[in-house]
């Protein structure tokens, strides 16, 4: 369903035009405003319930603003900046905390590639474990020197937050240590990729999170948030939107918790950008090295920020800061374009912007409707999967990114386009 389907919705009213930006404002009665970057968009009513359901909460202001990617998700929407004054909504940063992405420029040229790139992605899959379960994690100790490194100076800030909190110490005990993920990419729509810009210049980029260990504590807090509403008496939308308000035990447990979760997930994509180097140069037979710093950005993530005058909680769900000058990386899907963008300060979407294409197949409808033969035709420059394992993760299952792009003209400047040669996902 596009965007002017939309206009004719019984449940919206007073929608206007944005004078200022690109932005259309959902204007409705006992909530805040919801401005949406959704021009030219695929826009379906699920997403809009969610939008709505935010902006009824109490705690949520001055408007909440949707990315052009904007689709339904756990919880509230993917592709949404949801604001909040004294409180955070755990779900709404959802439980792969500080998932995002990294990018780097290296000195190789399209012409210092091979012919044939089923090597090199051999090369990646073997350096970085990959996919969902043991088989993606480390295994017997044999995690890189690096990994140890990065994980020497959160080991001891985890044991200080469940020493703190006994219902954290449990909820997080058992199960894979963090130090054997730390460094591996997961399942889903995670990925790694070699790519090419305008320019014929090599990138790496890779997408990953905080991975188990951020999975447990997510899914813990947003149960805890749950409880207190039902003790507080609170009727909410929908129950996942509980939120934990600021002066209590358990909001403030869950922001040092959030805060490491980031923290280890910035670090899990350093530790596994400096594996795929290693297995680039290794297959290459020469050295392959970043000729610039890697632009490295969560996309699911809360901070403290002030907006509008007032300090608020800024819950990015699938959406990308983007401060004046600040750079950003904002994928496609299999075989489509990729971008590495600048921001542009937009006040509006909270200087934030989309974190990628977003679907616009459920996972399941994808594997229903797309055919191996046109997922191979969607990915035949790409050195990838090509089975039904990835179907759900085709480019025909996400929205168009050239018109995701378009509709965020006031949010980020392009400065490459990427486009990917190799595609290795989890």
């Amino acid at each position: 369903m596009t965007f002017s389907v939309l206009l004719a919705a019984p449940a919206v009213r007073g929608l206007v035009e944005d004078t200022v930006s690109k932005a259309q404002r959902f204007e409705e009665a006992g909530r805040v405003p919801v401005l949406a970057w959704m021009d030219g968009v695929e826009f379906d009513l699920g997403t809009l319930q969610q939008l709505r359901d935010a902006a009824s909460l109490p705690i949520v202001g001055p408007h909440v603003a949707a990315m052009p990617d904007a689709h339904p998700g756990k919880g509230s929407t993917i592709g949404s900046v949801i604001p909040t004054k004294g409180a955070i909504v755990p779900s709404a940063v959802g439980v792969d905390i500080g998932c995002g992405m990294v990018a780097v420029e290296t000195q190789l040229v399209a012409s210092g590639l091979p012919d044939t790139l089923a090597g090199v992605r051999s090369a990646i899959e073997k350096a970085v474990p990959h996919g969902n379960g043991p088989g993606g994690n480390w295994r017997d100790g044999r995690w890189p020197r690096e990994a140890e490194s990065h994980y020497a100076p959160l080991a001891p800030d985890l044991a200080a937050l469940r020493d703190a909190d006994d219902e954290l110490q449990r909820a997080t005990e058992g199960g894979n240590e963090p130090l054997s993920q730390l460094g591996t990419l997961g399942g889903g729509n995670h990925f790694i990729e070699v790519c090419l810009d305008e320019r014929d210049h090599v990138w790496l980029m890779l997408h990953s999170g905080s991975r188990g260990i951020g999975n447990r504590i997510g899914t813990h807090f947003i149960a805890r948030a749950r409880r207190r509403a039902e003790l507080d008496g609170i009727t909410l939308p929908q129950r996942d939107l509980a939120w934990l308000p600021e002066g209590t035990p358990e909001f403030e447990s869950y922001v040092r918790a959030v805060r490491w979760c980031q923290d280890y997930a910035h670090r899990n994509r350093d530790v596994m950008l400096g594996q795929v180097m290693r297995a680039m140069s290794h297959a290459l037979s020469r050295d392959v090295v970043a000729i610039d710093a890697a632009i490295n950005c969560h996309h699911n993530y809360v901070e403290q920020e002030t907006h509008f005058g007032e300090q608020l909680w800024i819950t990015r769900k699938g959406a990308v800061a983007a401060f004046p000058g600040r750079l950003g990386i904002i994928p496609g899907s299999m075989g489509a374009k990729s971008f590495i963008v600048e921001g542009l300060g937009n006040p509006e979407s909270f200087m934030s912007c989309s974190h990628g294409a977003g679907r616009r197949l459920s996972r399941t409808r994808a594997k229903e409707t797309i055919s191996l033969d046109e997922h191979a035709a969607a990915t035949r420059h790409v050195e990838c999967r090509k089975d039904q394992g990835v179907l759900d993760e085709t480019p025909g299952a996400y929205k168009s990114i050239d018109a995701v792009m378009a509709a965020q003209a006031d949010l980020v400047k392009p400065l490459h386009t990427l486009r990917q040669v190799v595609c290795v996902k989890g």
